[in-house]
């Protein structure tokens, strides 16, 4: 069981952004810069082009609702969009609010108080919900 599957289950606590019944997305707790959000899919599967095509769509549909609703509530220039895969063996898209592209180096990390993680998370779980 992979350590997300763990947060979707409530068993290890997160910052959730969004949810429905076959995404979750959460805040990253190492972040690369504040807002950074995983997308996962429920089910675990390893490797992203291993999902089932509609799968991946509807992942991708997911994270781009997510990253929306970041960009109205993140101050950014930009959502970027990475998928890695390689730390956690559980297809996760990374989506980062960019102010320049330093933030999309995964060895520029950002310290987040929980008070701040929290904010963050509640105000684009409601964008989300908004739509």
């Amino acid at each position: 069981m992979s350590v997300f599957t763990k947060i979707i289950s409530g068993e290890i606590p997160s910052y959730k952004i969004a949810e429905n019944d076959e995404f979750f997305a959460f805040l990253d707790i190492n972040p690369n810069a504040p807002g950074h959000t995983l997308c996962v899919p429920k089910v675990e599967e390893n490797k992203i082009f291993d999902l089932e095509a509609g799968v991946y769509g509807r992942l991708m549909e997911f994270s781009r609702k997510v990253a929306i609703a970041l960009e109205k509530e993140v101050t950014c220039k930009r959502v970027g969009m990475a998928v890695v895969g390689l730390e956690v063996p559980h297809v996760h898209v990374h989506l980062i609010p960019l102010r320049d592209m330093e933030d999309m180096r995964f060895i520029n990390k950002v310290s987040l108080s929980k008070e701040e993680m929290s904010d963050i998370s509640t105000r684009v779980h409601t964008r989300f919900l908004l739509g």
